[in-house]
């Protein structure tokens, strides 16, 4: 069974969280606040975690920042479910490294669907990683992706995001750039490696990032 960890100070908020997720069949931890979270997350190591962001003890800022410098909760993925929706705050919290970011009140379909597709796209990363190489790869630079592939320094930076597993919505958030810009990077990318998807240009990059190209 699916394990989702739902870190929310408000009482009503997480009970009604709970209740919908439960109903659809998956398993429930909750925490009220951020220490909590932290505490939980590492302790129970769940699926997936949906977290508020303005909470008391640590804000969901500093419990995704905890969560992705520990080995054993890094690749977990994270929904950030907040009432603050401004582009500043989309882009602080993919460039720490959440998977998404939906904002308060959310309709049940579509935070079904938002934790659907990031629990998919997940076990599909996994997958990946573990037919490419048994090595770690390096996410903290582009710049081997750039001298390692003949990309330019914008392209390098996209793929370093694709290969971990970064929509083109994502990676526009993060780089600051329109989504269609991000689309006629990965257009530019495909021809240049001479390759025709995501998963063939995530293995190349973990190729290099790991030292095996």
């Amino acid at each position: 069974m699916t394990h989702i960890l739902i870190i929310e100070d408000q009482p009503v908020m997480r009970k009604n969280l709970a209740l919908m997720l439960e109903l659809e069949g998956y398993r429930l931890t909750t925490a009220c606040n951020g220490r909590e979270g932290i505490a939980a997350a590492t302790l129970e190591l769940p699926d997936l975690i949906l977290c508020d962001i303005m909470m008391p003890e640590a804000d969901g800022y500093e419990v995704l920042r905890n969560l992705r410098s520990a080995q054993a909760t890094r690749m977990i993925p994270f929904i950030f479910l907040t009432a603050k929706g401004e582009k500043p705050d989309v882009r602080t919290g993919m460039n720490l490294g959440a998977d998404d970011y939906l904002s308060k009140p959310v309709e049940s379909e579509d935070l079904l669907a938002a934790i659907e597709t990031r629990l998919a796209r997940h076990a599909a990363h996994q997958h990946a990683l573990r037919h490419a190489t048994a090595v770690p790869p390096d996410f903290t630079s582009p710049v081997p992706i750039e001298k390692a592939l003949g990309v330019s320094p914008r392209e390098a930076e996209v793929l370093l995001w694709v290969a971990q597993g970064k929509g083109n919505g994502e990676i526009s958030a993060i780089l600051g750039a329109a989504e269609g810009t991000i689309k006629r990077h990965l257009s530019n990318i495909f021809d240049k490696l001479g390759i025709d998807s995501r998963h063939a240009a995530t293995i190349l990059v973990l190729d290099v990032l790991t030292g095996r190209a």
